[in-house]
């Protein structure tokens, strides 16, 4: 199960870049239910995400670069890349960091995870974040794929 709040960024942190950070590249095969490919660094992904906006299912399979290249041909809509920076927050929680590239150039979205819906409703998010956007699907990247657009 994914329980995750997704916002925009009102303003970039100062030492952004001294943070770790994964190269993102990922298409969907389906995006109803979600069906995605992913390669993020050197390992490849097969995720499939059941229904819903802050909490669903979701079930990680690893793939080998040459099924990753196989099915990312068979992709659907615009391929998403970005760099993830990952930034701890307490309590063990982590903000990913999205600085989306190509396409959705200038968009930059923060998604924190929770163990549960309860820590979830309860967060309380820094103030460089900006809009809430969890319940927005425009903004699920599954959503952007077939649009190519930036919501505004």
């Amino acid at each position: 199960m994914e329980i995750e709040r997704k916002y925009l960024i009102r303003r970039l942190p100062a030492d952004l870049d001294t943070y770790p950070f994964h190269e993102i590249e990922q298409g969907y095969l389906c995006t109803s239910p979600v069906v995605r490919i992913r390669r993020q660094d050197d390992s490849y992904i097969l995720t499939y995400k059941g229904s819903g906006l802050m909490t669903r299912e979701e079930y990680n399979l690893p793939l080998t670069r040459d099924s990753y290249l196989h099915l990312k041909e068979k992709t659907d809509g615009y391929l998403i890349t970005k760099r993830r920076y990952v930034l701890p927050l307490s309590d063990g929680l982590k903000i990913e960091l999205d600085r989306f590239a190509g396409t959705f150039e200038g968009l930059f979205l923060a998604e924190v995870e929770f163990p549960d819906e309860e820590t979830a409703n309860s967060f309380t998010p820094p103030d460089w974040f900006g809009t809430d956007v969890t319940f927005d699907g425009r903004y699920h990247n599954s959503s952007l794929c077939r649009t190519g657009v930036i919501p505004e």
